[in-house]
């Protein structure tokens, strides 16, 4: 697979992504709860508040208040670390992985209109 983009086509791609996504999917996110949304999901797990936070380079309120809102959406889940009671464990759901593949989708669509653009424009 060969991406040749523009910084002009790369946002133009962000762009009717993140357009589209507030029309399909609804609830939108910041872009930093994005972040750490896709590391939770594209990153081997497990993921905790702590490395979540050394990821990022963020404090761990930061993180916290993400989680609460992703959490409230149904995004992902907190646990209790069995082993170690001061850790939190973030959890991946059903309704989570099915954000992110319809984010993944939007995506995949918005890049094919893109290149079809793009060819069009070189005939």
């Amino acid at each position: 697979m060969s991406l040749d983009l523009r910084p002009s086509d790369a946002l133009g791609l962000w762009h009717a992504a993140t357009l589209e996504h507030v029309r399909v999917i609804g609830p939108d996110l910041t872009i930093r709860q994005l972040a750490i949304l896709l590391h939770i999901y594209l990153a081997a797990p497990p993921h905790t508040v702590r490395g979540l936070a050394a990821t990022l380079g963020v404090t761990k309120p930061v993180i916290t208040r993400a989680l609460d809102t992703m959490g409230h959406m149904g995004l992902v889940r907190r646990v209790r670390d069995e082993r170690d009671r001061r850790n939190v464990i973030i959890k991946r759901t059903v309704e989570g992985a099915l954000f992110v593949e319809r984010l993944g989708d939007i995506i995949i669509a918005e890049g094919r209109k893109l290149s079809l653009a793009k060819d069009q424009t070189h005939e």
